[in-house]
């Protein structure tokens, strides 16, 4: 019996890793950059200088901003997703009489001043395909994705279940060796960040929870809007009912940070220099673990606090903290960088999964040099995942650099990019043999990486010495990344290319035949 069971949980974790392994390493790595999104658009849009010295400031510089250019607007917003972001995003409500091509939106830098960014979706897109994908409507994206994580989970337990000597063989890694060292570092890379792993997929799976268990909504609530409501206000502009002017601002973000003990991250301002103008300030995302934000809305003409929303019932806290485990938006900088460290050790798990299927039963093919079209379909898939996906991300940030800052659609002329470079891995890998395709994607994207400090350097004045010298670590931190993603990826496509094939003694057609069928797996 206990053979038996084993036996089950191999089969099934080798099939659930398999059959949405691809996604599922698509997800790990897109995902784990995201615990970096601030920066890497921070890196996107150069032409940003510059954190406020507090919130306070800064909103203060963007309520002068909006009064001079925006007076006639119903709504004024503004945004920060808090330290590690590089000046304000502004928003305006156009008033009547508002030509319906007049901007609605701005950036502010550092010092107040507006300044004309790139567009660009920069690691919001890769933030947002980690959940959402592209191309697809996201109502069923996020379907996929929660399949892909329900068998994650399925994956990660059976695969404690198969492991008899799980312990014992994490502390072996034996390289150079084939099937066993693939064996070594899938379980190594799961087994050192089990907990992280476990924790990541199942808050994963929370933060969409609503989608895929509607239940308690309907059973409570006449339509879903209402929840919405509920759990996060958005309170809309009254009608107005004559000027006055707006209160100072300053006072009433340092009332709401007290408040709080938090700093604030957002500001909107309802009806301005209306006598029903409504103020409200939001806490920042990065300064608990709990995700939902806090709000203090004030009399805009009289700075008296009119409502406060604070999440912390114990379902909504429950949520809201598992939430800010997933994003990590609460971690300092060196937890931030476990986190990642972490998200790599799972794109580990997931590609060494999914490569050491094909190195297992090559071995047991009857004739190694022309496996059927199954093994062949599971070996470009590979290919095109955990060597396309990296090239495709070099790529978007070099269409970044070398793409016309004036041209139309420019944000969505780098996702393209970013499709394009994957799908020609893709059909380079079906075009020619595995074993080639592996060292020319890798190389490819080895290449790519290498370049993007290069062309940043001539296309911009923040170049890794400029930024050295000059103290700017974010730029300085990307691009030294950029040369290690390089160096080891340069690394693995010259192991690859090295390697000689397996010349042990192949196994006849009908011992084949036989061992297959007393194999579970």
């Amino acid at each position: 019996m206990k053979s038996g069971f084993r036996q089950s949980m191999a089969w099934l974790h080798t099939w659930t890793g398999l059959l949405l392994g691809w996604l599922l390493f698509a997800i790990f790595v897109t995902g784990t950059a995201s615990f970096f999104q601030e920066e890497i658009t921070r890196w996107m849009t150069p032409e940003v200088r510059g954190v406020p010295a507090d919130p306070s400031s800064g909103f203060v510089s963007a309520v002068r901003w909006l009064e001079r250019e925006a007076p006639d607007a119903s709504e004024w917003s503004a945004y920060s997703a808090g330290k590690r972001t590089a000046g304000l995003q502004l928003y305006w409500a156009p008033g009547p009489g508002t030509p319906a091509d007049a901007p609605t939106s701005a950036r502010l830098d550092g010092a107040g001043r507006e300044v004309e960014a790139r567009e660009t979706m920069g690691g919001a897109f890769l933030y947002r395909f980690h959940y959402d994908l592209h191309y697809i409507n996201w109502y069923w994206a996020r379907w996929i994705v929660g399949i892909a994580a329900m068998a994650m989970l399925v994956a990660i337990l059976s695969g404690i279940v198969t492991h008899k000597k799980i312990i014992a063989d994490f502390f072996l890694f034996r390289p150079g060796k084939g099937q066993r060292s693939w064996l070594d570092a899938h379980t190594a890379s799961s087994v050192l960040f089990l907990p992280f792993i476990l924790m990541i997929t199942y808050t994963g799976l929370v933060t969409l929870a609503t989608q895929y268990m509607p239940w308690g909504i309907s059973a409570n609530y006449a339509e879903e809007g209402q929840f919405w409501n509920d759990a996060l206000p958005w309170p809309m502009p009254e009608e107005k009912t004559g000027p006055a002017p707006l209160v100072p601002i300053a006072p009433l973000v340092e009332r709401a940070e007290r408040s709080w003990g938090a700093e604030a991250g957002g500001l909107r301002v309802l009806n301005p220099g209306d006598r029903t103008a409504r103020v409200i300030v939001s806490s920042a995302p990065d300064t608990r673990m709990s995700a939902r934000p806090r709000t203090l809305t004030f009399d805009g003409t009289t700075g008296e606090i009119v409502d406060a929303h604070d999440p912390d019932g114990a379902a909504a806290a429950t949520e809201s903290t598992m939430i800010g485990l997933h994003a990590g938006r609460f971690a300092s900088a060196v937890l931030r960088a476990l986190y990642f460290v972490s998200g790599v050790a799972g794109c580990v798990m997931v590609a060494s999964g999914l490569i050491l299927w094909t190195v297992k039963r090559r071995a047991k093919l009857p004739e190694p040099d022309r496996p059927h079209f199954g093994f062949r379909l599971v070996e470009k898939l590979n290919v095109a995942a955990i060597a396309g996906l990296p090239l495709a991300i070099a790529v978007y940030f070099l269409a970044n650099r070398l793409l016309p800052l004036g041209i139309a659609g420019r944000g969505d002329r780098e996702i393209g990019a970013f499709f394009i470079a994957w799908g020609a891995v893709l059909v380079w890998s079906v075009a020619r043999p595995a074993r080639r395709t592996w060292p020319e994607a890798l190389g490819a994207a080895a290449i790519a990486f290498a370049l993007v400090p290069i062309v940043s350097a001539l296309t911009t004045d923040r170049s890794l010495a400029a930024s050295l010298t000059h103290g700017d670590t974010v730029f300085a931190v990307f691009d030294s990344t950029m040369v290690v993603l390089a160096a080891g990826l340069g690394w693995a496509a010259l192991k690859v290319a090295r390697r000689k094939p397996d010349m042990k003694a192949r196994p006849n057609r009908r011992s084949h035949n036989r061992s297959a069928m007393t194999e579970a797996v």
